[in-house]
């Protein structure tokens, strides 16, 4: 019987979510490879596009990679977007909003939003609040699914556009202290699907 591992990682900016580069015009992009020893047959549950961070499921195990992606699993992104966000817009997040996917119109499911007070610091910073090239707000962004580059469209249909993007937990498992290239090994992912 295969003894599959898994392991839980802080994507830094700049990475792909893959372990083999395999398209010639992405030969210098840095891959997740080189932050760990990882075993053989290790992937990537669930992907982070390249400027995107924050917490990352990986595991041999494909069972568990279906299990994470499901709908019912929870994911929650910080999101700095430029300007000050209105109540309205973060409505409409709620409510969902119409993105581009596969070329098609796409309309999200409904998600979580709400505007972040204090606002969260991640090293090193994109823009401080009120530089020269305008005002920044925070907020958070729960999905339940995980199109191409979902919440970046959905900040950009609402009029805030992503300047920087950190997902911070998936279902009940949350980032907390940990730093860009940080792997933790665990023994398994403890999912607990939640309803709400």
């Amino acid at each position: 019987m295969l003894n599959h591992r898994h392991f839980i990682i802080y994507k830094p900016q700049g990475y792909l979510s893959q372990f083999v580069n395999n398209q010639n015009k992405r030969r210098n992009k840095k891959l997740l490879g080189t932050l760990h020893d990882f075993p053989e047959g290790i992937m990537a549950i669930g992907r982070l596009d390249e400027n995107s961070e924050g917490l990352l499921f990986l595991t041999t195990d494909g069972k568990v990679s279906e299990q994470v992606r499901s709908k019912k699993i929870e994911k929650e992104y910080f999101v700095q977007v430029d300007g000050e966000i209105t109540d309205t817009a973060i409505e409409q997040l709620k409510q969902g909003v119409e993105i581009s996917v596969n070329k098609k119109k796409y309309l999200t499911l409904p998600s979580k939003a709400k505007r972040l007070d204090p606002t969260p610091t991640f090293a090193p910073p994109i823009r401080e609040r009120g530089e020269s090239h305008g005002p920044t707000s925070w907020i958070s962004i729960t999905i339940r699914e995980g199109k191409f580059r979902q919440v970046r469209k959905m900040s950009a249909a609402v009029g805030f556009p992503t300047i920087r993007l950190v997902r911070v937990r998936i279902d009940n498992i949350y980032l907390n202290s940990m730093q860009p290239t940080d792997v933790i090994e665990v023994d398994h992912f403890k999912i607990k699907k939640s309803d709400t």
